[in-house]
């Protein structure tokens, strides 16, 4: 890897991971100017930083308005929430087919070090228990034996992490998410693949019910401010 080709992936990640964490709201201007002024990098790294990005469907590309966030909604929310069980489900199935002892144990590992993380933060945005939370959901689906299935989901796991992140406040109000994992993880490792897909797929939709029912995410393209921003 190059210096320049290094440097625009470190730009990557770090917006990346920003637009994840929900630094940037949806809809904010991202003007490559002033970000390349923020993080001391040339123009050219954040450019192609952000065409990745656009790739990902994280930022849009608007003709004449550059680059901004990509906008949410409760249409696209719930699109999501349900292709996204749909592929994950096929993921989970697979693993728990293919899944070895080495794969049951760092589902438990894993578990372990969220629980332990979202115990002592339950309501804490911090990268620590998005990392940990994250790193549990891949470690059920690490077993599978389709690397295009596994992409796939990657990609519905990233956006429907932007969603997350805004429902984490309200998380502990009327369901238990300890459990859930939990029961999730037994299912897995039980090797019983109807109950712990359904049960994968009553986990995402309780996050999109919260959002829905809370009315964090509008019906229909949300109508905000545009503010240009720069990464924390």
């Amino acid at each position: 890897m190059t210096r320049d080709s290094s440097l625009t992936h470190e730009v990557y990640e770090r917006l990346r991971s920003d637009l994840l964490a929900g630094r940037f709201h949806p809809g904010d201007r991202l003007r490559i100017s002033e970000l390349c002024n923020a993080m001391g990098v040339s123009l050219g790294a954040v450019r192609e930083a952000l065409s990745r990005l656009t790739s990902e469907g994280l930022v849009v590309l608007e003709p004449q308005r550059g680059f901004s966030v990509a906008p949410i909604s409760q249409r696209e929310l719930l699109d999501l929430t349900q292709v996204r069980a749909d592929i994950e489900g096929q993921c989970l199935r697979r693993a728990i087919a293919a899944g070895d002892v080495a794969w049951e144990a760092q589902i438990v590992a894993a578990f372990h070090a969220w629980s332990k993380t979202w115990q002592a933060t339950p309501r804490d945005g911090d990268d620590e228990a998005g990392r940990t939370h994250a790193a549990f959901h891949r470690a059920l689906l690490s077993g599978c034996d389709s690397p295009w299935l596994l992409k796939l989901r990657d990609l519905l796991f990233a956006q429907s992490e932007r969603y997350r992140r805004l429902s984490k406040p309200l998380d502990g109000a009327n369901r238990d998410l300890l459990a859930e994992h939990r029961d999730l993880m037994e299912a897995t490792l039980a090797r019983d693949a109807d109950r712990a897909t359904t049960l994968l797929a009553e986990h995402f939709a309780a996050t999109a019910r919260i959002l829905v029912e809370r009315q964090l995410v509008a019906a229909d393209l949300p109508a905000v401010p545009r503010r240009t921003v720069h990464p924390a």
